[in-house]
């Protein structure tokens, strides 16, 4: 048997309404209601995440992966120009 202890928490007013609506609505008590979501989030937080299903990661692969002939990564005047930038030298 779980021993229960008693104990005082202040919990925002529109979140404690949502959880006496959750428990109104499931006949369940308050503490019961805030014990589980309490459980849930000590839960997600001790488990390491596992990789989403529904997520993909999309790739670009483009054409000609090398660099265009005259492109110098290293003068960035040439690649301000070629993104059509007017001022390099101002602060982003």
């Amino acid at each position: 048997m779980m021993r229960a202890m008693r104990t005082t928490v202040n919990i925002d007013d529109r979140l404690l309404a949502e959880a006496k609506l959750i428990a109104a609505r499931e006949h369940r008590t308050i503490g019961s209601v805030l014990e589980d979501a309490l459980r849930t989030l000590i839960e997600d937080k001790a488990s390491p995440r596992a990789p989403r299903a529904d997520f993909a990661l999309h790739t670009f692969e483009p054409e000609r992966p090398e660099l265009l002939p005259g492109v110098d990564l290293e003068d960035k005047e040439l690649i301000a120009e070629l993104l059509g930038e007017d001022d390099v030298h101002a602060p982003a």
